[in-house]
């Protein structure tokens, strides 16, 4: 079963991806910020990273370009879902090795239709 990790300073957010990737078949976890998550991929790396870009302590841009610093960083396959949807955040993001970007609000189609695409589906 592939391991995915949700990055969200809301609960809210974070269950109800939880609950798509569940259906999708994801063992998942959850951080409310980029340090927090840090640790988590310290401990096991997972294979996908749902990321947030404004968080606390610790922003998504922040996480992700640390991350792919740490040991094993380079292979997650990570996806921004974020309310930040102008090009510069979207280049930023990808230029930082985030693998593709949902727009908030999402559903089980667009979190489904972007996984097929990035392979982990």
């Amino acid at each position: 079963m592939k391991h995915c990790l949700v990055v969200d300073d809301s609960r809210v957010i974070r269950k109800v991806a939880c609950r798509i990737l569940g259906d999708l078949r994801f063992e998942t976890d959850e951080a409310e910020d980029g340090a927090a998550a840090l640790e988590i991929c310290r401990r096991q790396m997972p294979d996908l990273i749902l990321l947030d870009w404004n968080l606390p302590t610790m922003n998504g841009i922040e996480f992700l370009r640390a991350l792919r610093r740490e040991h094993e960083g380079k292979s997650p396959v990570v996806v921004f879902c974020t309310t930040e949807n102008d090009v510069a955040h979207i280049t930023e993001a990808l230029g930082a090795g985030a693998s593709e970007y949902i727009m908030k609000p999402f559903d089980r189609e667009i979190i489904e239709s972007k996984l097929a695409e990035v392979g982990m589906l």
